[in-house]
C-alpha cells in the first residue's frame, strides 16, 4: 500500500513570473481580488498557503481605473493618527484624483495574509499610474481581466 504525500512547495520549486495587467476601465476591485490571487500563487497548482510561490504583478493606467455604481461619491477610505479625533476620511473620488495607486494597493493589500508572507507579497506589487513602466527588462506576460464596464 502506497502512501501519498502532500506537496510542499520549496525556493527552488518555484518559478516566477512577470504580468502585466492594464486597469484602464477595470472596475477596482476585481483588479485587487485578481492581483492578490496572482501574488499569493493560488493560480499554480504548486499553491502551498505558508509559501510565497506568488508571481510579481504590474499594473499600469490605474488612473483610469474605475468604481461601478455610486462607489466614487459613496465609499470613503479611513485612516487615524492614533491620537484622540485623529480620524480622517477620504473620499474615494478625491482618493483617485491624489493617487489612484495608492488605491489599488490598499485594495489588494487588504486582500494579503496580514503576516510577514503578506507583506513580502505585497512588496512584488508594482502600480504606475501611466502606461509606462520600467520593468521591460522582465519581459512581462499581459494579462487580460475580464469585466471590463462598458
Amino acid at each position: 500500500m502506497s502512501i501519498q504525500k502532500s506537496f510542499h512547495a520549496k525556493e527552488s520549486n518555484i518559478e516566477r513570473e512577470w504580468w502585466e495587467i492594464d486597469a484602464a476601465g477595470l472596475p477596482v476591485g476585481r483588479l485587487c481580488s485578481r492581483v492578490a490571487l496572482i501574488l499569493r500563487g493560488k493560480h499554480k497548482p504548486t499553491f502551498t498557503p505558508s509559501f510565497d510561490a506568488g508571481d510579481f504583478v504590474i499594473i499600469t493606467n490605474a488612473d483610469k481605473a474605475i468604481f461601478t455604481g455610486k462607489k466614487m461619491t459613496d465609499k470613503y477610505f479611513f485612516s487615524h493618527s492614533g491620537y484622540v479625533g485623529g480620524d480622517k476620511f477620504i473620499q474615494a473620488k478625491e482618493a483617485m484624483k491624489k493617487d489612484a495607486s495608492w488605491v489599488i494597493e490598499r485594495g489588494v493589500k487588504g486582500m494579503l495574509p496580514k503576516n510577514s508572507i503578506g507583506r513580502t507579497m505585497f512588496k512584488k506589487l508594482k502600480v504606475y499610474n501611466g502606461a509606462e513602466h520600467p520593468h521591460a527588462a522582465q519581459m512581462p506576460k499581459k494579462l487580460v481581466i475580464k469585466g471590463r464596464a462598458n
